[in-house]
């Protein structure tokens, strides 16, 4: 992905630790040692805010394409953290993670050169072979459209197959979770639902599908449960 970041929004701090664990089902403690680090280790992402402790739109993008690193692919945090500083220096990025395509070996972090594959994870340059794209199903949960992005979280699972219902968008429900092509918000669907409203008379409300609906309900509903 090699979107200009031209939307200040992005880089806004509005998501606190616990919110940010929630939506990208992840241990809090777990993104807390990514963003702020432990001790005299520092930090894989840089966040957008230390006081209080909040990260940006583009937090979430990266944490979201650091699960995928580790979760799908199990590469180490060493690796990830020196190809994190490679970009950073060589390359200038902000976000490393979002603004550079990358590749794995599911051994090493690869990227594409004029002169072939170079691989920053040990800084060594590799021959030309078959790779795979490193963020593949994680990678499609992102959109970018008229100057701004789209994260559009797993809600049942981390696969291709998961339905894009929900969204999440610093320019969309103040950067809350919304149903996708409206604003509605999926905390109010819920906490209707809890107070007793059906899911048929929730859909013809609101002009939606009752899979909407229920999508909503699920994606709240495992918020709460996490």
């Amino acid at each position: 992905m090699k979107a200009a970041i031209t939307d200040e929004s992005l880089e806004l701090p509005m998501y606190g630790l616990s919110e940010a664990a929630l939506y990208l089902r992840l241990p809090i403690k777990t993104l807390e040692y990514w963003v702020f680090g432990q001790g005299s280790i520092k930090p894989l992402i840089k966040a957008a805010g230390r006081e209080p402790r909040a990260l940006s739109f583009m937090n979430l993008l990266e944490c979201h394409m650091l699960a995928a690193m580790r979760s799908v692919y199990d590469l180490k945090v060493s690796k990830i953290r020196r190809a994190v500083a490679h970009l950073s220096t060589a390359n200038g990025y902000a976000h490393p993670l979002i603004q550079k395509p990358l590749f794995t070996n599911r051994m090493d972090i690869l990227i594409k050169e004029i002169d072939g594959i170079l691989n920053i994870s040990r800084k060594s340059k590799l021959g030309q072979y078959e790779i795979p794209e490193i963020v593949g199903v994680h990678l499609e949960r992102i959109e970018y459209d008229k100057k701004t992005f789209k994260f559009y979280p797993f809600v049942r699972q981390r696969a291709a197959d998961e339905p894009k219902v929900i969204v999440i968008s610093p320019k969309v429900g103040f950067g809350k979770p919304v149903i996708a092509g409206t604003g509605i918000s999926t905390a109010v669907i819920a906490s209707r639902f809890n107070a007793r409203e059906s899911v048929p008379e929730l859909a013809q409300e609101y002009g939606l599908t009752e899979a909407q609906i229920e999508e909503a309900i699920r994606w709240e509903t495992r918020a709460v449960a996490a």
